[in-house]
């Protein structure tokens, strides 16, 4: 089958879990299907990071060859279309990942291809292809809605306004999208709640091989680079949170750890650090950097970040759909601490694969508690058994599989 994959962002690096999760997705459809790949950009798309993500999909054993096609938004460009989408009264972001030109160079694309069927990810390239004579596909991924719904009662002054803006926008172009695509998708039950029990369930998977390495290999920590384990220091740190660091919800986690939960923590375990791992860190999360917080940019291979820590802690009050970072530490042999926004998408069982709590006093107590060894081991190893019974990407994408192939 000929499928078109029309992406808001190159999938690569996987710097954000959008980008994960359709880096995934091609990789696991590449081996039955050839994959035409359309992809967005706000930036320029370096040529090694093309010809890592055509690597991962041209193994001439098992995978089709991937042709792909990238379309640079100029600042201007989504500017005008962010300020057209607000005399609309659609989505901001609708405007911002849309121009006449992309639409152009997309729909110019889409006639050379001439696919069975178009793959989008996420309502923000509705605009792109609203036009298509052919069957189409979305992926939701998350409830946008819900994730601006969170942001919004948390926010205050002119964003508080913007963000209720977005919320009511977003609410009514997922409804629209139904009608548009033939098919749609999304992550967690969570997300298909605040949408349509009409939408199909994709999850999320990770990469188990992967991350099983560093624990495979303890000696050298999976040949982690001598680089970035001298960047995030010798020291082994007691906690560790991992994820794009410019994105909303991690910011205010990263902010809220530090701020709020850690002053608990290091009134009874003085000696307890925290490194905050990820790409594109905001000001507000450089500014929490000190004598016990580490803050380190972004990291080539993540897996030195979990491989220094003896913990991980995701303490999410805002956002949506499946927390990557979660399963990548689990993957990894780390016991887990977070919240029931992230905890609940899993599905895994509280007390027995993760720890959850919704305050910062019981987050605190809950990390103090994974210092004792026992019960350290058990959350760890239940955590990760967990994730190799449930979670790999061939299961994930094969409803996905289901709904091109029906």
């Amino acid at each position: 089958m000929k499928i078109l994959v029309l992406l808001p962002r190159f999938p690569y690096p996987l710097d954000k879990g959008d980008k994960l999760r359709a880096y995934h997705q091609i990789v696991e459809l590449s081996k039955q299907h050839e994959i035409y790949l359309f992809a967005l950009s706000h930036r320029k798309v370096d040529k090694s990071d093309v010809d890592k993500f055509i690597g991962a999909c041209n193994n001439p054993t098992t995978y089709q060859l991937i042709n792909l096609s990238t379309y640079r938004l100029r600042w201007w460009e989504s500017a005008w279309g962010v300020f057209k989408s607000f005399l609309s009264g659609q989505p901001l972001q609708l405007g911002y990942w849309s121009s006449r030109r992309a639409r152009r160079a997309y729909t110019h694309w889409e006639r050379q291809t001439q696919p069975d069927v178009i793959y989008c990810q996420m309502v923000r390239t509705m605009p792109t292809v609203a036009g298509s004579p052919y069957r189409k596909v979305l992926d939701f991924q998350d409830a946008l809605s819900l994730n601006t719904r969170r942001r919004m009662e948390r926010s205050h002054g002119p964003m508080k306004w913007v963000l209720r803006y977005e919320y009511k926008a977003l609410q009514r172009t997922e409804q629209e999208a139904l009608r548009l695509f033939d098919a749609t998708t999304v992550i967690s039950p969570a997300d298909r709640d605040a949408i349509s029990q009409a939408i199909t369930l994709v999850p999320n998977g990770v990469d188990t091989d992967y991350f099983n390495q560093a624990i495979k290999q303890p000696s050298n920590r999976a040949a982690l680079s001598t680089a970035e384990t001298n960047q995030i220091s010798e020291k082994p740190s007691t906690i560790v949170f991992t994820g794009n660091m410019s994105y909303a919800p991690n910011v205010d986690a990263a902010r809220w750890l530090v701020k709020e939960i850690m002053p608990l923590v290091w009134s009874q375990i003085p000696s307890a650090t925290v490194l905050l791992a990820g790409a594109d860190p905001k000001p507000a999360v450089k500014a929490l950097a000190g004598p016990n917080v580490t803050v380190t940019g972004r990291l080539d291979d993540i897996r030195t970040a979990y491989a220094s820590a003896k913990m991980f802690v995701a303490p999410m009050r805002i956002g949506s759909g499946m927390q990557n970072k979660l399963l990548e530490a689990m993957s990894m042999g780390l016991p887990c601490v977070t919240t029931s926004i992230a905890a609940t998408p899993l599905g895994a069982t509280t007390g027995e694969h993760l720890l959850v709590g919704d305050t910062a006093e019981e987050i605190a107590d809950l990390i103090v508690k994974l210092t004792i060894e026992e019960i350290h081991h058990n959350i760890a190893d239940g955590g990760h058994r967990f994730v190799l019974e449930h979670y790999s990407w061939p299961a994930a994408v094969a409803p996905l599989n289901s709904i091109f192939n029906s």
